[in-house]
């Protein structure tokens, strides 16, 4: 099942969020993980047909979606979509979503939900829109709106996040509670509520997330998890599957994965906004 990815033209002006777009074809249906990513995915369907996806309960969902931050992977049944994809930083999640990321608690929202009307209006706009540039500006436009003096996160909070990110997870939550001027318990409470992990897990998920890239890129099990701040090898075993649901020769050629580094790259993107094709799967040389 071919995956065609659309990158807007220029980085993102709106600090903490990113998007992409996505077409995936195919007649029959293909089913991947939703692997956890340190940030609040939004989906947002514009075509005739999308995907399901389950929460931990067994729910199933569809349509335009927001999954909060999760320690876990969730199904996915995908036949054929058009999306943009938005990767929020939790930081500035309660403003664009209207409730902090503490309430999602890694779950799955319908994104009417939360935007109501606003959401099927987007959703109509986005589908008349005649190319990807003016849909990322149409989605863009939105976003800016939302933002505009909304409620933010306490610096604290924020601060800590930002000490997580930067130190991808190699971090103890004592040091970061005396570097923001709380106590352990204080941040461990109201970090959970602003973000929706705990700042453990938070840290985990960030360490998973940088080393399981690094994997997807053919990188070694072993130097990953000297460099990543893993006991070793075992321990980034576990947590690969703890995040993924699957091992680690099985977890670096899933879709969810494999495409980030066309999706999400690391650096600017300078391609435009037309549709680059990808192989999501068995996409590594000598595969």
């Amino acid at each position: 099942m071919p995956w065609e990815i659309a990158r807007p033209a220029r980085a993102s002006a709106l600090p903490g969020i990113d998007m992409a777009g996505f077409r995936i074809g195919g007649d029959g249906p293909q089913r991947l993980r939703a692997v956890p990513h340190p940030a609040v995915t939004v989906v947002v369907e514009f075509g005739d047909r999308c995907f399901d996806i389950s929460d931990a309960a067994g729910r199933t969902y569809s349509g335009s979606l927001v999954l909060g931050l999760a320690d876990s992977a969730a199904p996915v049944r995908v036949r054929a979509i058009e999306c943009v994809q938005l990767r929020l930083s939790p930081l500035v999640a309660r403003a664009v979503l209207g409730c902090p990321p503490g309430e999602l608690r890694g779950g799955i929202v319908e994104l009417d939900d939360l935007w109501g009307r606003d959401a099927a209006r987007l959703r109509e706009r986005l589908h008349e829109s005649p190319d990807w540039g003016r849909r990322f500006a149409l989605i863009a436009t939105t976003l800016s709106a939302r933002l505009r003096d909304a409620p933010r996160t306490d610096p604290e909070v924020a601060s800590a996040w930002r000490q997580i990110v930067l130190g991808r997870g190699a971090l103890r939550v004592e040091d970061l509670a005396a570097d923001v001027g709380w106590s352990r318990q204080r941040l461990w409470s109201r970090f959970g509520d602003r973000i929706g992990l705990t700042p453990k897990r938070a840290a985990m998920l960030v360490r998973f997330d940088h080393a399981v890239h690094r994997l997807v890129r053919g990188e070694s099990p072993a130097r990953v998890a000297a460099e990543s701040g893993y006991a070793d090898q075992p321990h980034l075993y576990r947590d690969v599957r703890g995040f993924t649901g699957t091992t680690l020769a099985r977890a670096v050629d899933e879709p969810w994965l494999a495409v980030d580094d066309r999706a999400w790259p690391t650096t600017a993107a300078t391609a435009g906004s037309p549709m680059r094709s990808a192989r999501p799967a068995g996409h590594r040389r000598g595969r």
